[in-house]
């Protein structure tokens, strides 16, 4: 499976609906909003009152990325407003099972985030709990930055570890995604390109969406179906 995910960090935060209506009109597939609390990053974004109301103008799911210390005490609220898919980073919480564990009792799809200086290896033990882990390929913060080289080896040797073990869990990539480097990146094995400026900066927004869906929808064209 192969998705694309407009970032509306990268978006005119004066102007949240309409970014979300451009990405729908592109037919992207999710909706990736980035929380963070001044801590563990130095930026400060969106609230559970942004997704609660986002919920309310879109039926595209929306991915919730929490980029905060102490997950724990936000992802009650964040599943009431509405995150279909729900991650916090493995770096800051020492009991990530029972937090996976919750977001999937309420139906939802639970995620790990990792940065660019966490090993995949971290996550081998909690892989059987995940839908999908965030790659991050820049250090997260801030949107815009280019994608640091060596996180395409993190995606490659995740991708080996989650096929060596049969799970059907998924890799986004987080930092630098832009159409020009697309297919390499689906190669490596990201399933999910979460794109930010690529697509909020870009002409036409629109335009820039499906130029990488259709990227997108060559790579899962060659998915083999299963009999």
């Amino acid at each position: 499976m192969y998705l694309i995910a407009p970032s509306i960090l990268s978006a005119d935060f004066s102007r949240l609906a309409e970014a979300v209506a451009l990405a729908e009109q592109g037919q992207a597939d999710l909706i990736h909003v980035d929380v963070m609390d001044g801590h563990f990053v130095p930026s400060i974004t969106f609230g559970e009152k942004l997704v609660s109301d986002l919920r309310e103008k879109t039926s595209l799911p929306l991915n919730v990325h929490l980029m905060v210390d102490n997950p724990e005490k936000l992802i009650p609220g964040f599943l009431a407003a509405g995150a279909d898919w729900l991650s916090f980073h493995l770096e800051v919480t020492p009991h990530a099972h029972r937090w996976l564990q919750i977001i999937r009792e309420a139906g939802r799809k639970a995620g790990l985030a990792i940065n660019p200086a966490t090993p995949v290896d971290l996550l081998s033990d909690v892989l059987e709990e995940l839908d999908y882990v965030i790659i991050m390929t820049v250090n997260p913060g801030w949107g815009g930055q280019k994608l640091i080289p060596a996180t395409k080896n993190k995606i490659r040797n995740l991708s080996r570890l989650i096929s060596s073990r049969q799970l059907p869990v998924l890799i986004a990539v987080d930092g630098g995604v832009k159409l020009e480097n697309l297919s390499a990146l689906f190669e490596l094995g990201m399933n999910i390109a979460i794109c930010g400026s690529s697509v909020y900066a870009a002409e036409n927004p629109v335009a820039a969406i499906k130029k990488m869906k259709m990227v997108a929808s060559e790579f899962n064209q060659k998915i083999p179906v299963k009999k």
